[in-house]
């Protein structure tokens, strides 16, 4: 009679050690599932397919760390476009002001009070000159936070009996900030200065 309770007693704890290892199996399983899931969602989302003369072309998302050196030199050409690109008219001068103001910090706005305060708008306007800039290159450093950056460029002042080549010099920092529709690339200039700005041919016209 013991004997058979004994043999009993083994087989439930059998039964019970194959249960709970069952369970085990299929928690493991599930987790496993789950992870893969995610992994396959998070893969799928950085991926946008492209449709294209009738082609469909896959286009891979990539985040804004991986493509900071191209982002911030077009925001600082942009920046440098908007503030020296000037013509006789001054709505055209305000509409540009504005936009080079919305990439930088109070160091841009400074400049321009300066600027103004000395009648150099009013003088583009009263001598009919328009300004245009060249970028030749653009210098960054991403290694410390927030970043460095020296702009090499080229001005042309185009007068009524000349033309006037500048060489221009800027430096500064800048730091993320949020995307907008007049911030697309989402970074705001701080501390810029103007390190050079000096005539190094005047030709006739």
């Amino acid at each position: 009679m013991f004997p058979k309770a004994r043999n009993i007693e083994r087989s439930f704890q059998y039964i019970r050690f194959f249960t709970l290892f069952i369970i085990l199996v299929c928690f493991l399983i599930c987790t496993y599932c789950l992870y893969q899931s995610f992994v396959l969602a998070s893969s799928v989302q950085d991926r946008i397919y492209v449709l294209s003369g009738g082609k469909v072309m896959e286009a891979v998302a990539s985040g804004k760390q991986d493509n900071i050196p191209v982002e911030a030199r077009d925001h600082i050409r942009m920046f440098h476009t908007y503030f020296f690109s000037l013509d006789p008219d001054e709505k055209v001068i305000l509409s540009n002001i504005t936009k080079a103001l919305y990439l930088a910090d109070g160091s841009a706005k400074q400049e321009y009070t300066n600027l103004k305060e000395k009648g150099y708008y009013n003088s583009v306007i009263a001598g009919n000159i328009s300004q245009s800039i060249e970028i030749d290159s653009v210098s960054l450093d991403v290694q410390q936070y927030p970043y460095y950056f020296k702009c090499f460029a080229t001005q042309l002042i185009t007068r009524s009996t000349s033309v006037v080549t500048r060489s221009l010099v800027t430096d500064g920092y800048f730091r993320n900030t949020s995307r907008s529709d007049n911030n697309p690339h989402g970074f705001l200039i701080e501390r810029w200065t103007i390190l050079e700005n000096r005539d190094v041919n005047i030709s006739n016209r």
